[in-house]
């Protein structure tokens, strides 16, 4: 949303602090409910804040977190509803956030009627933070005239003013579009219209209001990455905004999250929209890390080398063997299912971007095909890889496993190779 625009998922619950094992993690590939895993490497993100709404079905949310936007003035976007407090428009159930947009006759204290009531929440005051990974799963709504977003404003709004203080539009729906979502920013010299945007897009006309999906913003200094799902859709830096305009971006941002009816962009309501309409936000997180970095990084044991990695068909950790008569391929060579942070999925993107070599530790070094790769469900910021170990490596004792993506190669790893 603009400000002018003043604009300002759960069977995946438990979080932990412990770090990461391997087990768990992989066992996420076949289960529903998963922790959250924690990398020892100070690259990989950290959570630092989060809300996933497991109050008691029909409570407000958490005031320590969270408050409102309220009142019908238009938010300058001519929208049509009235904010409120109330929890019939914001409540937790299931353990859920739903956002509901009512049709009714409201009068706020503002003294605005309106004909529509929905909710804005906001984390100004309460929480912000200057660069990090920012994610949301939600199951957006759906109708001609609804908007939907989950997005960020510079705290310094009330001295700078918008679009001075800046805006990060992680997610923004219009009800005529239901298969496409904006990340835009908004700044001094590009803002309302003019904001530097980008869409993604379903494939075969699959709705956003059919299922939940994951948004984030990884913003690091001078550069903001986009993605749904997992896939990076779009890399924004300052050489994207237009000529003479100033990047804001490094200073610290709340969150909001809010649907509004009506509106400059997505149009009012018609005939067919239908009402109540309602936002599910499955979660809300923010991670952080101490050295920002796009390098890959192979997951290990805490305090030691050793690769987080499994044989991909035994499931069993190493020493591997790289013939293997349990393998049920055709040539019962072992392959090992790898994971990694920071390796960037961008739509279409298949294993022929990411290479894989062993060093055997003698001076030498062989490539590992790689033959799949994938987001791991519930932590989509972590790509699973799976390379065939070759030949070359019977009888070596060890070896050193690394990636390579986008031109970044990543750590080495250790994994033990029996005879």
């Amino acid at each position: 949303m603009n400000m002018k625009k003043v604009r300002d998922s759960r069977s995946r619950k438990e979080i932990f602090a412990a770090r990461v094992t391997l087990v768990p993690l992989l066992t996420c590939l076949f289960i529903a409910t998963c922790p959250i895993a924690y990398a020892s490497d100070p690259t990989v993100w950290s959570l630092v804040w989060s809300d996933e709404f497991n109050g008691p079905n029909g409570s407000a949310v958490d005031s320590s977190k969270w408050s409102f936007d309220i009142g019908g003035n238009g938010w300058g976007n001519n929208e049509l509803e009235t904010y409120t407090s109330r929890t019939i428009n914001a409540y937790q159930d299931g353990g859920q956030l739903v956002i509901k947009a009512i049709k009714e006759t409201f009068t706020g204290p503002d003294n605005i009627t309106r004909n529509y009531t929905s909710a804005r929440l906001l984390t100004k005051n309460k929480f912000s933070q200057a660069y990090g990974r920012f994610e949301a799963r939600i199951k957006i709504p759906y109708g001609q005239g609804i908007w939907p977003a989950f997005w960020m404003l510079g705290d310094n709004i009330s001295t700078a003013g918008w679009p001075n203080c800046g805006e990060i539009d992680i997610m923004e729906n219009i009800g005529k579009e239901p298969s496409i979502v904006h990340g835009t920013f908004h700044g001094p010299g590009y803002s309302g219209g003019n904001g530097v945007s980008a869409a993604y897009a379903l494939a075969s006309g699959q709705k956003f209001a059919d299922d939940f999906h994951t948004f984030t913003v990884e913003w690091e200094p001078n550069v903001v990455r986009f993605y749904v799902d997992g896939l990076l859709y779009k890399t924004r830096t300052p050489a994207d905004l237009p000529t003479g305009t100033t990047w804001v971006f490094d200073h610290p941002f709340f969150i909001i999250l809010n649907v509004a009816v009506g509106g400059g962009w997505p149009g009012n309501p018609d005939a067919t929209t239908v009402f109540p309409q309602q936002m599910l936000v499955d979660y809300v997180r923010v991670y952080q890390r101490s050295s920002p970095s796009n390098v890959p990084v192979l997951f290990t044991d805490e305090g030691a080398n050793r690769a987080l990695a499994l044989d991909s068909v035994t499931f069993k950790r190493d020493p591997f063997s790289v013939r293997n008569s349990l393998n049920f391929s055709s040539d019962r060579t072992t392959r090992l299912m790898l994971l990694s942070a920071n390796l960037d999925l961008q739509p279409g993107d298949g294993p022929s971007i990411v290479t894989a070599q062993a060093d055997d530790g003698k001076g030498h070094t062989f490539p590992l095909a790689v033959e799949w790769i994938g987001r791991l469900p519930s932590f989509d910021w972590i790509t699973v890889v799976i390379a065939k170990l070759p030949d070359e490596l019977i009888g070596a004792g060890q070896a050193l496993i690394s990636v390579t993506a986008h031109s970044q190669t990543s750590n080495q790893v250790s994994v033990s190779i029996s005879p």
